[in-house]
């Protein structure tokens, strides 16, 4: 069969990437621009200066993934990009890109929905058997999946509101940490031997939904009830406590922890033939969750498989392995494909 190389491109939300993969040797490059210390000052992404930033970015980073992977924009076969879930305004810089140069070359396009890159990711390192449990966490998205093989899954429960990686980002701003909120409550946590200092609330256990809203609000108000922020303001009034911020951050990752687990034990007594378990995501770069998620695995006597961190946040790989398995099926799109 002939080696088929296919490009991918991913624009969601704040990161500019491409990567290409090759039917015959894998991933041949994996290229990204991250625009946090753009977005950093904003405690958050704000969708215009990522739209802008894409825009600037996105020849360069293509470029590059085809120099790393010794190739010619002739050489590519197809043409796979992120049309779904994200910022419009980003996901369009992508997907003009995508299609122009699929165009110009007279190849075929293929759209990929970044939830389906992120839930197929473990793949890019590990033969992860089917059917598995996917437990992806972000900070857009936080879903479970049964995957029973390519491009065949089903959604068994999602986020309600808030999503992991969201409160994360949230609570850290809540006690003046830096964003992206995710490392710093790790390092802090590991600081106090990641105890449960405040006990705030998992939710329920009797569905695989999540809802990361209430924990997000729980804290708020516990930390108002100690003096320590003040909801009119929205100031967090004990900057200098290091102590205080050390044990809402470890408290808070205990806390995600055991909501993670709960709906893993959850969801391998509904699906007791599931083989696996992949955690996956960019909330799956923590160490403490991966470390506690497969240690309940091997409690369990289940595998457990996790992506190495650049595989986890957005990334251009998992989408371009994505349109590698759809190519095989022959699931093409025209050069109508919208995104959303």
């Amino acid at each position: 069969m002939k080696e088929l190389n296919i490009l991918g491109i991913e624009s969601s939300c704040d990161e500019t990437a491409a990567a290409v993969y090759s039917s015959k040797r894998g991933i041949l490059s994996n290229e990204l621009f991250s625009q946090i210390e753009l977005q950093k000052n904003f405690g958050g992404v704000v969708p215009e200066i990522a739209s802008r930033s894409h825009l600037e970015k996105i020849s360069f980073i293509v470029q590059r993934a085809l120099d790393k992977a010794n190739l010619k924009l002739e050489d590519i076969d197809v043409f796979a990009v992120t049309t779904k879930p994200g910022l419009a305004g980003s996901l369009l810089i992508g997907l003009c890109f995508a299609k122009t140069v699929a165009w110009a070359t007279k190849k075929k396009i293929i759209g990929v929905n970044h939830l389906e890159g992120h839930a197929f990711s473990s793949f890019l390192e590990y033969n992860v058997p089917f059917p598995h449990i996917c437990l992806t966490a972000s900070g857009g998205h936080t879903s479970i999946y049964l995957i029973e093989d390519f491009g065949k899954y089903q959604v068994l429960g999602q986020t309600l509101d808030d999503a992991a990686g969201e409160a994360f980002d949230k609570i850290a701003k809540f006690i003046d940490l830096p964003y992206p909120g995710g490392p710093v409550i790790e390092k802090l946590a590991k600081d106090v031997d990641f105890i449960d200092f405040f006990n705030y609330p998992r939710g329920q256990n009797d569905t695989l939904n999540f809802s990361f809203s209430g924990l997000k609000t729980a804290v708020l108000y516990d930390l108002a009830k100690r003096g320590a922020y003040d909801l009119k303001s929205r100031k967090f009034l004990k900057s200098d406590d290091l102590k205080l911020q050390q044990e809402v951050a470890s408290s808070l990752l205990v806390c995600v922890k055991d909501i993670f687990q709960n709906k893993i034990k959850l969801a391998l007594k509904m699906y007791p033939q599931v083989k696996a378990i992949s955690f996956v995501g960019g909330v799956a770069c923590n160490k403490y969750l991966k470390t506690e998620l497969a240690n309940l695995c091997k409690q369990k006597n289940i595998q457990f498989f996790t992506p190495s961190a650049p595989y986890c946040t957005d990334n251009a790989a998992m989408i371009s392995f994505v349109g590698y398995y759809k190519a095989k099926q022959g699931l093409f799109d025209d050069y109508y494909l919208d995104v959303l």
